[in-house]
Order: C-alpha cells, then sequence, then structure tokens
C-alpha cells in the first residue's frame, strides 16, 4: 500500500462493528488491514484501508471512556463528525453505495469547487462524503 500523505485517522464506534465492516467494504471497497476481536465477537480494534487511507473502527464499549462515544442512531440521527473518501469516478462509487443498502442524503453532483461528489449514510447513520476532490492534489 502507497503510504498516506496524511497521518491522521478517523477511528468510529459501531454497535455492530462486523456488520459495519461488511458493509464499508461492501460500499466503497474498503479491505481489512487488521481486525482484534474480542473473545464475544465483537471488535476491539479494526482498520480498514483504502488506497493509502484508513479509517479505525471498533464495537461500543460499556467502559469510562467508550460510554463517551453515541451512534447517530441513539442521537436521533445527529453527528459531530463525517468522513470523506476521494474517488476517481464519483458514478461508480455512487453506484456501489446504492447496491449496497446506502441511504443516500445528498444527491450526486457537480460542485463549485470542481468535485462530483455525494453523502451516503451507513446503516448507523454515520456520514460518508464521497467525491473527486482531492485536497491534497488542490493544493499542489
Amino acid at each position: 500500500m502507497p503510504e498516506s500523505p496524511s497521518k491522521v485517522f478517523p477511528a468510529i464506534r459501531y454497535r455492530n462493528a462486523p456488520a459495519a465492516m461488511d458493509w464499508l467494504c461492501s460500499a466503497f471497497g474498503f479491505e481489512r488491514h487488521a481486525v482484534y476481536a474480542n473473545p464475544d465477537g465483537t471488535i476491539a480494534h479494526a482498520e480498514l484501508a483504502l488506497g493509502g487511507g484508513m479509517v479505525m473502527l471498533g464495537s461500543e464499549k460499556d467502559d469510562e471512556y467508550g460510554r463517551g462515544f453515541r451512534s447517530p442512531l441513539a442521537l436521533g440521527g445527529m453527528e459531530t463528525c463525517s468522513m470523506y473518501i476521494v474517488v476517481p469516478d464519483a458514478d461508480a462509487a455512487h453506484a456501489r453505495a446504492v447496491a449496497a443498502g446506502g441511504i443516500i442524503v445528498r444527491a450526486l453532483a457537480n460542485t463549485d469547487y470542481g468535485s462530483r461528489e455525494f453523502t451516503v449514510k451507513d446503516p448507523e447513520g454515520h456520514s460518508w462524503s464521497v467525491g473527486t476532490y482531492d485536497p491534497w492534489k488542490a493544493k499542489a
């Protein structure tokens, strides 16, 4: 895998992390880089790679640290963060996300800043914006 210019990795908690990993791989083409499962089948830590980027995730935990995180499902759909994925073909990515059952919340469209993009909710309500805008190339 090529080295990513970014050293920042989003980390997300899921009620059903194994199902979330399956969905992210199906909808966006992520690949499992590392998965550390707990004996009860929940996920202690997982890393999913896409190109030179990566997202980390794990199962919700009922401990002091874990209780500080809430799923959008527990917050009436509210979020405090979303992810952005750079793709070469937004139309193909859109078709794949729809085929995986993603809920499109921002239609596929061209932007004033030269991107073609859309936003989709994963099965637990986290937003993923997907488009052709690459901030690394925009500053080059």
